[in-house]
């Protein structure tokens, strides 16, 4: 049985045994285990378990300030108890944790039935082709003007209307400083993948941006990482240009797909991306304890 252990914080063996165990999944599954936000978090202090086989790490799991839980089991060790072992210690550790299982994968569905949990947020994920014309800017809207990303200059412009725009959102609201900075320089960042929205006649706050992502960088799959509008500018019919400016970069870099994340619940987003063309490819769901679950024999099990 493997030894379930916790950590402050990961020596650098172990946060690259981690970030293999993932890659192995990541293939086995077809989406990866971990979301960007904990892999960013792997090497700084933290709520982190390791599930050890001797000196091997055979599966992970991590629980965030807000609650979040991230885990997985690499795939040569499972169906032997440690996603359970690593779920229920978590879940003692902290009760409230609200486990993500990324992909909604059968194995996951019924661990969560075991523990007693409910499925309480859906992520989804979307996509759609890159076809001809994408490359081609859209008009818009009388008095705006978009322009790319200045670092060094732009950092707070963007998170404030980030703040804005995401005021109630769980994840994207609270970027700050040291989160804007930790992604501007991880490979894939590029600051012309980075679409800032404002009005013609001044150089005042932003009024929305679309930051697009690829990763890897040079692959074929781009991302529309975050697309924000400020709500004092919400019904002026932004949204959809801002969209499809973040389109016509990702496809004059030469990607054959463009996906995006979307709360299941967001109707306005999905409407805006329903006219640009994506459809449904997978989903993310987060679970919560729906009662008291009876960890003690999971994590002996």
């Amino acid at each position: 049985m493997a030894t379930i252990t916790p950590f402050a914080r990961l020596s650098a063996d172990h946060v690259e045994q981690v970030r293999s165990a993932a890659d192995a999944a990541a293939s086995v599954d077809g989406v990866e285990p971990l979301s960007e936000a904990f892999v960013l978090a792997l090497p700084r202090e933290g709520e982190h378990l390791l599930a050890l086989d001797g000196t091997s790490v055979i599966g992970y799991a991590s629980t965030v300030a807000d609650g979040s839980l991230e885990a997985f089991v690499a795939p040569d060790h499972r169906t032997k108890g440690v996603g359970a072992a690593l779920l229920g210690t978590s879940l003692q550790r902290r009760p409230d944790a609200r486990p993500w299982a990324h992909g909604d994968l059968p194995a996951s569905r019924a661990l969560g039935e075991r523990l007693g949990l409910q499925v309480v947020r859906e992520l989804l994920v979307l996509s759609r082709p890159v076809q001809p014309g994408d490359e081609q800017d859209p008009p818009l809207p009388d008095g705006f003007a978009h322009r790319t990303f200045r670092p060094g200059s732009d950092e707070q412009r963007l998170l404030a209307v980030n703040s804005a725009a995401f005021v109630d959102h769980p994840e994207q609201g609270s970027l700050d400083d040291a989160g804007l900075a930790e992604r501007m320089d991880q490979p894939w960042f590029d600051p012309d993948g980075v679409i800032l929205l404002e009005r013609a006649a001044d150089d005042g706050p932003l009024v929305g941006f679309h930051w697009t992502k690829i990763d890897p960088p040079g692959g074929p799959v781009g991302e529309v990482y975050v697309v924000g509008v400020h709500p004092d500018l919400h019904g002026r019919g932004l949204a959809g240009p801002l969209t499809r400016l973040g389109l016509a970069h990702l496809a004059r870099r030469g990607v054959t797909e463009v996906e995006l994340y979307v709360e299941a619940d967001n109707t306005p987003a999905l409407a805006t991306y329903g006219r640009a063309g994506f459809g449904r490819k997978a989903v993310h769901v987060m679970y919560a304890p729906s009662r008291s679950p009876e960890v003690h024999d999971q994590v002996q099990g």
